[in-house]
């Protein structure tokens, strides 16, 4: 079974959670130019999509990366979502702290070897690199209609910033499980 019905429920905390969270931080542009239009509607499901769509892939992807590679292997692979971590960041965020430390999700597997271990590390970084790359394409070559551009933009960067955020060689970080495996396959 590719998911898990745990699993699905927790993507889809997952996907509003982070949505809810992004939203204070990622403005979208008013459809209508009467601000009066605009700001008279109730708002907040609109912000919270577009916050699930701008930062929801580099998260959601992210992480089925690891699942998935770690499957490849013939690892049992389980998706979560840090609930309680979405709680405390919410909480934060209505109550306008300053700054917010995010846990988008992780991924638990039996044991690997070490070098398919570190595969599985560095497979959700990877992927917010190849999805970096995508949006610097996109708008580059002009693939989409110009009024998306700064949109994708956003999303290469949140991708970019995530793959080398995940990359620092601290406990918990995916950098950490990737060099410690590298060592332990060398040694």
């Amino acid at each position: 079974m590719l998911f898990t019905l745990n699993e699905l429920f927790d993507l889809t905390i997952m996907i509003i959670a982070i949505g809810y969270i992004f939203s204070g931080f990622i403005k979208r542009e008013p459809k209508v130019h009467d601000p009066f239009a605009y700001y008279q509607k109730s708002s907040i499901i609109e912000d919270i999509k577009f916050g699930a769509m701008i930062a929801g892939p580099a998260i959601v992807l992210h992480e089925l990366a690891h699942k998935f590679v770690a499957m490849g292997f013939g690892a049992v692979a389980i998706l979560h979502a840090p609930i309680n971590w979405y709680i405390m960041v919410i909480i934060m965020r209505l109550l306008n702290f300053p700054f917010m430390f995010f846990v988008g999700g992780y991924v638990t597997h039996t044991p690997l070897p070490p070098l398919e271990s570190s595969l599985v590390s560095i497979a959700g970084p990877l992927t917010n690199l190849i999805l970096y790359g995508l949006c610097q394409l996109i708008v580059n070559k002009n693939l989409v209609n110009k009024k998306h551009h700064k949109t994708i933009l956003i999303s290469g960067k949140i991708n970019l910033f995530l793959a080398a955020f995940n990359m620092i060689p601290l406990p918990g970080f995916d950098g950490f499980n990737f060099f410690y495996s590298i060592i332990k396959f060398i040694f």
